[in-house]
């Protein structure tokens, strides 16, 4: 068998073995055997402090470089 087939096999059974471990888990089932496709429980009588937290959460993550940017701007002089 030469090098280069045998590099192909290999690089092939690596690729499956990565495939396979892409697949989703199982779907979450709290105590009481009900499905939540979401790591965490819906807030149904929460939803506006549930979506206020979120878009501060969100909005935080998404402003942080353009605050890193500013300060690296401010630093330098400019």
């Amino acid at each position: 068998m030469s090098f280069s087939h045998a590099s192909r096999s290999t690089a092939r059974a690596r690729s499956v073995i990565f495939r396979r471990q892409l697949h989703a888990s199982h779907g979450v089932r709290s105590p009481h055997g009900e499905y939540h496709h979401l790591p965490f429980a819906w807030p149904h009588d929460k939803k506006t402090s549930f979506a206020l937290k979120l878009t501060a959460y969100l909005g935080f993550g998404f402003a942080i470089p353009f605050i890193a940017g500013a300060y690296q701007l401010k630093k330098a002089g400019a």
